[in-house]
C-alpha cells in the first residue's frame, strides 16, 4: 500500500480534525454549513489525508473486516472478486467508522450537550454503539420504514445513553426532524453521510482493502445512498490509488446522487422507493455531491436505458463492457442504478451459496455483478481484481417473502393476471390445460368479485417454469374464450400485490 509522504500529525480525540490552509478551509467541529463550499475549496489530497486520520481514530475500535475471496462471482465473471464484509462490524454495516469518527473528535462541551442524528437504521446503530463507547448521551430519529430489527438493534446498542425517536415514511422526513429538534436542543447533529468527518470515516474502507490486497485492485464497487461512502473512498484512492477503477451502484428507486450530478446540484426526488432501506436517500448531500463531481462521475453516469453508456451530455460515448478507460489509460469513475428485483436475487445468492446474510444495502453492490438476462450489468475484464463492499447485513427475516417476491418478478418468473371465469363446471381444469405450460404453477388464485352470476373474476399469480415463456402463455390465453387480463407491473394494483 502506498502511504502519505508526509506522516499527519495526531491530534487529541476530542479536538477537530483541521487540515492545512493549503489543502481545505479551516472547519470547527460542530460545524455543519457551507459544505459544498468547503467541498470546492478542498483538493483530494486533503481528504485523503484526514481518512489516513480517521484510520488513526478508528485503531483499535472498529474491527478490520474481513476480505474474502469469492467463488461463485469470480467465475461468474472471470474475475478475482473480493467481498469486503463490513456486515461483520459490531453493528453490522460500515457506518460505525464515520460515526465514531466524528464523535470522537467532539469537544468535552459538545459531548456534554450530546448529540442527535437521523438514520434510516445502519447510522443510527453506530452512534448509538459510539454513544455507549463514548459516554455520550443521544437521541436517533428513524422512518417508520426503518426494520423493526434495526430499531431495537439502536436500542440495544445505546443502551440508557440512547433515545429512539421513530417519525416520517421516508429517512430524509426523519431528518428533517432530527435537524429541526437540534436547533432546538443544542444536541451535536452527527450527519450519515453529509460532513467531511463521517465521510472520511466511511473512506477508510478502501484504505484498508488496499492494506489487506498488498496492492490496488483493479475495480472497487461501492454501494451509494446520500454519496458519503464513496466519496470517502474516492478521494483515498484517488491519490494513492488512482489506477483502481471506483464503481458507485444506486438503488433504481432512490438515485438521487445520479440526478444531482446531472443537474449540476443536489436534487430532492419526488418519490423513493424504500425498499433499499440502507440506500433510500430522497437527496445526495451538498459535501458529498461537490466531492463527486471533483471525482469525475459527472463525466461518465451510464448505463441508459439503450444500455450504452453516457456521457455528462447524455451522449452514447463507449459500451463500458469494451472500455471503461478514458485517455491514456485513466479508469473512468462509474455511476450505475440496479433494480431492486435485481438486488433482491442477490441478496439470496449471497445467502444460499455463500452463507452471507446481507440486507439489501449490503447486497447493492454485489448484485452489479450478476449475469442475467434481465440484469443490469457491471462489466469487468476477465482476470481484474475486484472488490465489492458488502456495507450492511442487518436484515430482517420477515422480509425473505417480499425479497422472494421481487427476485421471482424481476427474473421475469413471477406474473400476476385478472382471469374472468365463467360461471360454469370446468372452466378451472379449462384454464390449467388450455394455457398454463407444463412447468407453471398457479401461486394465487382470489376471485375478487363473486355477486356476478354470469363470470366470476379472479386474481391469480402464476409463477413460469421458464422465465422467456411468458410470449407463449399470453398466446394460449388469446386463443382460449378465457379472458385472461396482465397486470402491469408499474400499476397502482401490482405494487399493492408486491
Amino acid at each position: 500500500m502506498n502511504e502519505p509522504s508526509a506522516a499527519i500529525p495526531r491530534q487529541p480525540a476530542h479536538s477537530a480534525v483541521r487540515p492545512t490552509a493549503a489543502d481545505a478551509p479551516s472547519r470547527t467541529a460542530e460545524s455543519n454549513s457551507g459544505a459544498a463550499t468547503a467541498a470546492e475549496s478542498m483538493s483530494l489530497l486533503g481528504v485523503a489525508a484526514l481518512v489516513d486520520h480517521a484510520a488513526e481514530l478508528l485503531d483499535g475500535v472498529t474491527r478490520r473486516t474481513p476480505l474474502q475471496r469469492n467463488e461463485r462471482l469470480s467465475k461468474l465473471t472471470g474475475a478475482e472478486v473480493w467481498l469486503k464484509r463490513e456486515d461483520l462490524q459490531p453493528v453490522r454495516s460500515y457506518k460505525l467508522r464515520g460515526a465514531y469518527t466524528l464523535m470522537s473528535q467532539l469537544s468535552p462541551e459538545a459531548r456534554q450537550r450530546g448529540v442527535i442524528c437521523a438514520s434510516a437504521g445502519n447510522h443510527g446503530q453506530g452512534v448509538a454503539w459510539s454513544c455507549a463507547r463514548l459516554g455520550i448521551d443521544g437521541q436517533v430519529f428513524v422512518p417508520t420504514t426503518t426494520p423493526r430489527q434495526k430499531r431495537e438493534r439502536i436500542r440495544e446498542l445505546g443502551g440508557p445513553n440512547i433515545e429512539l425517536v421513530v417519525v416520517g415514511e421516508t429517512y430524509d422526513a426523519a431528518a428533517e426532524a432530527a435537524a429541526a429538534q437540534a436547533a432546538l436542543s443544542g444536541r451535536v447533529l452527527v450527519p450519515a453521510f453529509d460532513d467531511l468527518r463521517t465521510l472520511t470515516g466511511q473512506g477508510t474502507v478502501a484504505r484498508e482493502v488496499v492494506d489487506q490486497l498488498g496492492r490496488a485492485p483493479d475495480v472497487m464497487v461501492v454501494p451509494v445512498g446520500g454519496g458519503g461512502l464513496i466519496t470517502g473512498c474516492g478521494a483515498w484512492l484517488s491519490v494513492h490509488s488512482p489506477q483502481t477503477r471506483l464503481v458507485g451502484v444506486e438503488p433504481a428507486g432512490a438515485a438521487c446522487l445520479a440526478v444531482g450530478l446531472d443537474a449540476g446540484h443536489p436534487v430532492t426526488l419526488a418519490s423513493v422507493d424504500t425498499f433499499v432501506d440502507g440506500a433510500a436517500v430522497r437527496r445526495a448531500g451538498d459535501l458529498t455531491l461537490a466531492l463527486a463531481r471533483q471525482l469525475g462521475f459527472h463525466e461518465w453516469v451510464g448505463p441508459s436505458e439503450s444500455g450504452r453508456w453516457t456521457g455528462a451530455d447524455g451522449a452514447a460515448v463507449r459500451d463500458a463492457a469494451v472500455d471503461p478507460y478514458g485517455p491514456a489509460g485513466r479508469p473512468r469513475p462509474t455511476l450505475m442504478s440496479i433494480p431492486e428485483g435485481q438486488v433482491c436475487s442477490e441478496m439470496l445468492a449471497l445467502y444460499q451459496t455463500d452463507g452471507v446474510i446481507a440486507e439489501p444495502a449490503g447486497a447493492l453492490a454485489p448484485a452489479a455483478l450478476r449475469r442475467g438476462p434481465r440484469d443490469t450489468t457491471l462489466r469487468v475484464l476477465p482476470g481484474q481484481t475486484v472488490v465489492v463492499v458488502v456495507s450492511g447485513g442487518n436484515n430482517d427475516i420477515s422480509r425473505y417473502s417480499e425479497v422472494l417476491e421481487r427476485s421471482l418478478i424481476h427474473e421475469g418468473r413471477k406474473h400476476y393476471f385478472m382471469v374472468s371465469f365463467a360461471q360454469e363446471p370446468g372452466q378451472l381444469r379449462r384454464f390449467l390445460d388450455a394455457i398454463l405450460g407444463p412447468d407453471d404453477d398457479i401461486v394465487l388464485f382470489e376471485y375478487v368479485k363473486k355477486s356476478n352470476r354470469e363470470t366470476g373474476p379472479a386474481l391469480v399469480g402464476i409463477e413460469l417454469g421458464d422465465p422467456d415463456d411468458l410470449a407463449g402463455l399470453l398466446a394460449r390465453a388469446d386463443a382460449s374464450p378465457i379472458r385472461v387480463e396482465p397486470i402491469p407491473p408499474d400499476s397502482a394494483f401490482f405494487r399493492y400485490l408486491v
